[in-house]
């Protein structure tokens, strides 16, 4: 396939010194100083820049174009497997359920609630009315007030992740006056329904001040009750399920701490709970009464309890002083979270690679777990408004297993499935083979990899696989299900994702392991997991192409850089791969909270040297660098849209080979991509078409049939 020359980005040296060592940057040029501006408004992008840009996806465009026809066939197959007017499960909360859904054809989705068991349908904010003319328009957050009067909504309509708050009255459908602008869509009420705390972002574009908005009152003057001094740390809002708490968390990536908002009380100033100590992790949940008193329940890593345990404090002094076990630490059982409720506590967690749910009888102490049978599967809590009650709901899928929503009794351990995802175009599960092996790496660590195929599909080294990696932040991958990577599995491709270390698939070591100066395990376990599927013939070399997005981007980056020659393509989704730079402009709004991710370049020579020697950005060098697949989004406030434009242009100006390197920039959007349910399709539907265009599996050969 035949496309026109690529751009090449001018070089514009620019040098610098940081601790000895002069780094020069040829593209700095394409970052824009207003960059602040551009999050507010695209159109202040300089020129210069947007014509780069814009000269870019029309070179993407015109790569495409012999794919038009592939790529309207993906969509429509991923399309025809969306119930286009699904909905959520109501969720009660006193005398109304409320729930979401899309009507046929919709974009966006609906929120409503109907009186609870029997009544009709309220459509209480209708998302596509909400996007209508807009470029780009994203449905954040949505609270009902206590008392079902109001709904509190967020919208982003930039991709920048600047919400805009608004109020509405459930009984006019009338928006109150009152908006708030620049938020990050945090929202909580007080109980009475008539304030409403949230969080703004300062100039930094850092989420770092907690205000109250008492309704009917001009936002300009809203009390501000917390302020962020550490330029490391980000504030979120949450709620206990007791509800009598708001918590106004703070924190990075490896130390938290709480404060409580006494929702019963408008004018609540924030309560501490544990002062901040570095590497100390804690959430909190409460119990009016728990062995007869007013009691925190804390997940916490404090002590030895490297994969957590569950601590008890009572509310009046909840210092650390006072904490108490309730759920020992077990080494390699890693706690991810729990609910308090009247009766029972139910908790999530995960060991040898899979998660469970653990429910616990307050009053006796006795536990007992909710099991699963497949080999890899996908698991989530739901525990909805109510905290008196003896059900919790939770989600279930593996990569065969449409998702689905069971009711759960805590006490007589009855299950009822509420609802299974319907794919229209049909999916029968036995069609597929989901599987969960364990690759070797360099150092003997044994790394998780989940799999898809096919039955029938060959597993004589011939099949095409798509290799998926994040490995960062602590973060998992789950093995659930997904409707839109069937348009490749049914075209004969193994799809896998590699669980590397940074997550915590294996535990709380498992991403220790891959941060910091451990950040090369991340690398060398992905390298190794498609070395692995190589040797036992879920595919070969050049039938690999390679997937990460954000931090995973750069995963992507660092592979192509160590050994371009094992991948037969790799797409980098929004890819952080402008490491060193980004680490060293502490301006930037996520750079300081990511410190104890990377490491601090500008305060500690050694985290320097260790970043320069991984940075995708600054080690390409001349080498056969295979098909390349970037996008990025042009209000993108987490990884800027400058970082892929200059990996980019390095990568077109070294590589030997005449692979296809592109670069797409979506000039609506942000770090999410489009924000429609079926425009995000398009985007899907360029990846899954790169991929089939690189390892040359464009027929649309018969599906194998079943063994």
């Amino acid at each position: 396939m035949t496309a026109p020359e690529p751009p090449r980005a001018e070089r514009r040296p620019s040098s610098r010194v940081v601790h000895g060592v002069t780094l020069t940057d040829d593209y700095a040029w394409l970052r824009a100083e207003n960059w602040r501006d551009v999050m507010r408004d695209p159109s202040a992008l300089d020129p210069g820049i947007r014509t780069y840009l814009e000269a870019e996806n029309a070179y993407a465009d015109a790569y495409f174009a012999p794919l038009a026809e592939l790529r309207r066939a993906l969509v429509a197959e991923m399309r025809g497997r969306i119930k286009e007017d699904d909905a959520t499960v109501p969720a009660p909360d006193g005398a109304y359920a409320y729930y979401s859904r899309h009507r046929e054809g919709g974009q966006q989705a609906l929120a409503c609630r109907k009186a609870w068991p029997d009544g009709a349908e309220e459509i209480i904010l209708d998302g596509d009315k909400e996007a209508a003319g807009k470029a780009y328009f994203h449905l954040g957050p949505w609270r009902h007030s206590h008392d079902h009067r109001r709904l509190a909504f967020a919208a982003d309509e930039q991709g920048s992740e600047l919400y805009v708050i608004r109020i509405r009255d459930l009984a006019t459908g009338a928006d109150l006056p009152d908006v708030i602008v620049e938020s990050t869509g945090d929202l909580l009420w007080t109980a009475d329904g008539t304030a409403l705390y949230y969080i703004r972002r300062d100039a930094e574009h850092r989420p770092s001040k907690v205000y109250r908005h008492v309704l009917g009152t001009d936002p300009a003057a809203d009390a501000l009750v917390y302020e962020e001094p550490d330029k490391g740390f980000f504030v979120s809002l949450s709620e206990t399920q007791s509800r009598a708490f708001g918590l106004v968390s703070c924190g990075d990536h490896q130390t938290s701490e709480v404060h409580l908002l006494d929702l019963r009380n408008p004018a609540a100033r924030p309560r501490l709970v544990a002062a901040r100590t570095a590497g100390v992790r804690y959430e909190v949940e409460h119990h009016p009464a728990l062995d007869g008193t007013d009691t925190l329940v804390l997940l916490t890593n404090a002590g030895d309890a490297e994969d957590f345990k569950i601590v008890t404090a009572p509310t009046a002094a909840p210092d650390r002083a006072n904490w108490r076990d309730l759920v020992p630490h077990a080494p390699g059982r890693m706690i991810l979270s729990h609910t308090v409720f009247a009766g029972h506590m139910a908790r999530l967690e995960r060991e040898g690679g899979l998660p469970r749910i653990i429910v616990r009888d307050l009053a006796s102490g006795a536990e007992h777990p909710v099991a699963f049978d497949e080999e890899a599967y996908a698991l989530g809590l739901h525990p909805g408004y109510t905290f008196d009650t003896t059900e919790v709901r939770f989600t279930y899928a593996s990569m065969t297993t449409p998702s689905q929503v069971w009711s759960y009794d805590m006490a007589s351990r009855a299950r009822a499935l509420l609802k299974r995802q319907e794919v229209p175009s049909g999916h029968d599960p036995a069609d597929y083979v989901t599987r969960r092996i364990l690759a070797p790496a360099p150092d003997g660590e044994s790394v998780p990899v989940s799999l898809l195929y096919r039955k029938g599909t060959p597993l004589d080294g011939s099949a095409p696989l798509l290799l998926y990696g994040y490995g960062a932040y602590g973060i998992t991958i789950p093995a659930s299900f997904s409707t839109a990577r069937l348009s490749l599995v049914d075209r004969g491709f193994v799809y896998a994702i590699a669980h590397v270390r940074g997550g915590t698939d294996k535990g709380w070591r498992w991403y220790a392991q891959g941060k910091l100066a451990h950040k090369t395990n991340t690398f060398t376990d992905f390298i190794a997991v498609a070395e692995h599927l190589a040797r036992e013939r879920f595919t070969r070399p050049d039938r690999i192409v390679a997937h990460g997005g954000s931090a995973g981007g750069m995963l992507m980056g660092a592979i192509a850089n160590l050994r371009p020659g094992l991948f037969a393509g790799i797409v980098a989704e929004v890819p952080f791969v402008d490491v060193l730079a980004t680490m060293l402009d502490d301006t930037l709004p996520l750079t300081p909270p990511e410190w104890p991710e990377w490491g601090n370049p500008i305060a500690d020579p050694e985290a320097f040297t260790r970043l320069l020697g991984y940075s995708p950005v600054d080690n390409v060098r001349p080498a056969s660098y295979p098909a390349i697949f970037a996008l990025a989004g042009l209000t993108d406030p987490r990884v800027t849209y400058w970082e892929p434009a200059k990996w980019v242009a390095r990568l077109r100006a070294a590589a030997t080979s005449r692979a296809p390197i592109l670069l797409r920039t979506n000039m609506d959007a942000g770090h999410g991509g489009a924000s429609g349910r079926f425009d995000r399709l398009d985007e899907v539907a360029l990846v899954f078409a790169f991929a089939l265009q690189t390892v040359g599996a464009l027929a649309p050969a018969p599906v194998a049939e079943p063994a």
